[in-house]
């Protein structure tokens, strides 16, 4: 297992319209396990380590994952799929050049 910290363009000012769509999409992602003290979050159980958290943050929508490589980017590379196809705009890491959408 292990720690994967990543961030996507999706910016804290965004409209209300896309944090909406984005709640849906939380609930439809694979191993969804709901709010933990108003915290999304998959895997989390009490017999595993597993965990995958989201925060928004100034620098874009953080993840915070315990998986090991192999699941943590299959569910990653959906989450950006998906999340491209409801927000309409491309979802990536700034860190390879995705740039914030604004409005």
């Amino acid at each position: 297992m292990k720690v994967h910290n990543h961030n996507l363009n999706i910016h804290y000012t965004l409209p209300d319209i896309y944090w909406t769509r984005l709640q849906l999409l939380y609930a439809e992602m694979p191993q969804w396990k709901g709010y933990y003290e108003g915290i999304p979050t998959w895997f989390a159980n009490d017999e595993n380590e597993e965990i995958i958290e989201v925060s928004v943050e100034p620098s874009g929508l953080q993840f915070y994952a315990r998986l090991c490589d192999d699941d943590w980017n299959a569910w990653f590379t959906l989450f950006k799929e998906q999340a491209t196809t409801v927000l309409g705009f491309e979802v990536g890491e700034p860190e390879e050049g995705f740039e914030f959408f604004m409005i």
